[in-house]
């Protein structure tokens, strides 16, 4: 049965977004242990580009069926699981990235719920933390998405969560979302 194509982001209410992540049936890549068949030949680079072979991958929903049955390992590493087989696959830096942003709310009753490059919709709270890396080119936000995987959060949508932290009146810069603070320093 192919994956219906995701519903426009910026026509959605905070309640459907919640709603889409309760209704979102992932597989259960957590209680699937194969045996380790090799390498994936499949990448994801920094910007969310899966490639296979070198070449990207063009169609999202093969992405996202893909996204599906990723897992992070204890070690760190990233596989591609089925009931039968676990593929390592390479990611550059975050399997996914945070691609929109949708606020609802002021200060500590805001909600922000975020839009990936595969469709998917997460909101921010404590299941679900945004954290901050220095490095030396800036600031990198994440986004915990699910089992490990995080989300990397484009410079524009940090700018706008820069704008909001700074905008408040807490002593530390920061957002709040889903009644949890997110302190914009590492």
């Amino acid at each position: 049965m192919p994956m219906a194509p995701p519903p426009d982001f910026d026509t959605l209410t905070m309640a459907d977004i919640a709603r889409l992540a309760d209704e979102d049936r992932l597989p259960p890549v957590d209680r699937w242990h194969p045996a380790h068949c090799g390498d994936s030949d499949m990448r994801i680079a920094r910007d969310g580009t899966w490639f296979h072979q070198g070449s990207p991958i063009g169609r999202a929903a093969m992405v996202r069926a893909f996204s599906r049955i990723l897992r992070r390992e204890p070690d760190g590493g990233y596989v591609l699981v089925t009931p039968g087989e676990k593929l390592d696959i390479a990611v550059e830096d975050a399997p996914f990235v945070a691609v929109e942003m949708k606020r609802a709310g002021e200060g500590r009753d805001a909600t922000l719920a975020f839009r990936l490059n595969t469709g998917d919709t997460v909101t921010a709270s404590a299941d679900h933390p945004l954290r901050f890396v220095e490095t030396p080119d800036g600031p990198h936000p994440y986004l915990l998405v699910r089992g490990g995987l995080e989300a990397l959060v484009t410079r524009a949508i940090y700018y706008d969560l820069a704008e909001i932290a700074l905008s408040g009146d807490d002593a530390t810069p920061g957002v709040w979302s889903a009644g949890t603070f997110f302190p914009l320093a590492a």
